[in-house]
Order: structure tokens, then sequence, then C-alpha cells
């Protein structure tokens, strides 16, 4: 089964599931911003992805402009800072077993379907 961490006010996002829904395989829809992923479960994306906490980060949201731009955290500090604030976490993000893509552009996700 697909998963995509999702955000249904993002066109990125609305079109990486419309591609994995085309596929025909099952998907799991997590809503993100309602439906925070955890530290550990952050760290398994992390993992999957082969990226670091500073590259999920939607870098282009105000609240990074207005509050984090120039910090410089530690990676547990990062994952807090998702948590509290899952606006942040870059989307889409799907997942299809041990592999992870960052949807963007969404035809990333054809490379793990």
């Amino acid at each position: 089964m697909i998963t995509i961490y999702h955000n249904n006010r993002c066109s990125k996002s609305r079109q990486a599931l419309e591609l994995i829904q085309n596929s025909g395989q099952e998907v799991n829809v997590i809503h993100y911003l309602s439906d925070t992923p955890t530290i550990e479960e952050l760290k398994g994306l992390l993992h999957k992805l082969k990226l670091g906490p500073e590259d999920l980060l939607r870098k282009s949201e105000k609240l990074y402009k207005e509050v984090y731009v120039g910090q410089h955290l530690t990676s547990e500090e990062w994952l807090q800072v998702l948590v509290q604030h899952p606006v942040l976490l870059e989307r889409p993000i799907v997942v299809n077993g041990d592999k992870a893509v960052i949807g963007r552009p969404p035809e990333n996700v054809l490379t793990i379907l």
C-alpha cells in the first residue's frame, strides 16, 4: 500500500494523489496537518528519503521566513519544529515500502509506484 502525507489545499499534493490513484494501487492518505507525524515517524521518513530534517522544511512558508530563517538548529530541534508546526513540512511525501519521495514535482511519485 502507498502512503501519502497529504495537504488537500496544495495543488502538487492533489496531483501526486491523483497519479497514485490512477496507478490502481491502494493508497493510505494521511492529512499531516491534523494527523501530525511524531518525531519517530519523521525519523523513519527521513531514513527512507535519505534526507535530513532541514531538507523537509518548506522554506517558502511565511512562518519559516518570519521565525526560522537563518537559525542553526540541531537535527533534533528541527524535528521538534516540524512536529510543532506541520505546515513547515514539505509536501507531499509518498511512501512505498522502504522507499519514499517528495512529490515535487508530482511525477516524482512515479519512481516508486
